[in-house]
């Protein structure tokens, strides 16, 4: 019998890293048969995705699936892919959304009993990196940086 739990396929992390995490939902994804194999294989990106709420619909863009090598037709690999939520999660996500500065970020692609997930993360604004110790090319001028 084949393994059924969760198998991480492509993972994000810079998103975690760069961003505040407010809130993580698991959404189904609507794929082509070609698409699930590729990503199967790991052969997908996630680093230019984001998702957005459009008609009550939720849309992942920006995330590349490489073509399988043995399929026959053709998909765009960057095209938009529609994001599977309950109605309810949806409503939550559109009214947290109209908050400047949060986004939705696809943090990783993984399969939960044979059926291809992502787990999106909602986000506040950008981590900032200030440091306490000045630069090395601030310390031969003299100028301090930071606070």
């Amino acid at each position: 019998m084949p393994n059924r739990g969760d198998q991480v396929v492509i993972t994000n992390r810079k998103a975690r890293h760069d961003y505040f995490v407010l809130d993580t939902y698991e959404c189904g994804i609507v794929l082509k048969g070609p698409e699930v194999k590729s990503i199967r294989n790991g052969r997908a990106n996630l680093q230019d995705g984001y998702a957005r709420i459009d008609d009550g619909e939720v849309w992942l863009f920006g995330m590349h699936v490489s073509p399988y090598e043995f399929s026959r037709g053709e998909l765009d690999p960057v095209r938009p892919r529609k994001l599977l939520l309950h109605h309810k999660e949806i409503v939550e996500l559109g009214r947290a959304l109209e908050d400047r500065g949060t986004t939705l970020v696809p943090l990783r692609v993984y399969f939960k009993d044979g059926r291809a997930k992502v787990e999106v993360l909602r986000h506040g604004a950008k981590r900032t990196t200030t440091s306490a110790r000045p630069s090395p090319s601030a310390m031969r001028s003299g100028r301090r940086s930071g606070p």
